[in-house]
C-alpha cells in the first residue's frame, strides 16, 4: 500500500489565512502585563452579563499593545465592537515588561 507515491494520488496541501480573529500567541509576552489587568478586572467584575465600561477601556489598551507589536492586525476600535479613543486618555498604568 502506498500513501502519496508516485502514483500521482496525493492530494495537495494548500494553506489558507486563518479566520477573523486568529492571531498569533504572544510567546515573548509581551503584552502579558496588559492581558493580566484586564482579566483582573473582569474577575473583580460582579457582572456577569456584560463587560464593565472599565474593563472594555482595558480591553482597548490589550488590543493596542498586540497592534503596536505587530501581533494582530491593525483595525478600526468601531469593527472590534470598543469606543473611540479620547484625546489623552490613559486606563491604567500597567508595568512594562522587563523580560
Amino acid at each position: 500500500m502506498s500513501f502519496g507515491g508516485a502514483s500521482g494520488n496525493a492530494k495537495v496541501f494548500r494553506p489558507t489565512p486563518p479566520d477573523r480573529g486568529s492571531f498569533p500567541l504572544d510567546h515573548d509576552g509581551e503584552c502579558q502585563a496588559h492581558m493580566q489587568v484586564y482579566l483582573d478586572c473582569l474577575r473583580s467584575s460582579r457582572s456577569r452579563e456584560r463587560v464593565p465600561p472599565d474593563c472594555r477601556l482595558l480591553a482597548k489598551e490589550y488590543l493596542s499593545c498586540r497592534m503596536e507589536r505587530g501581533l494582530m492586525l491593525k483595525d478600526e476600535w468601531a469593527n472590534l465592537g470598543l469606543p473611540e479613543d479620547k484625546k489623552g486618555s490613559r486606563v491604567a498604568d500597567v508595568p512594562e515588561n522587563r523580560s
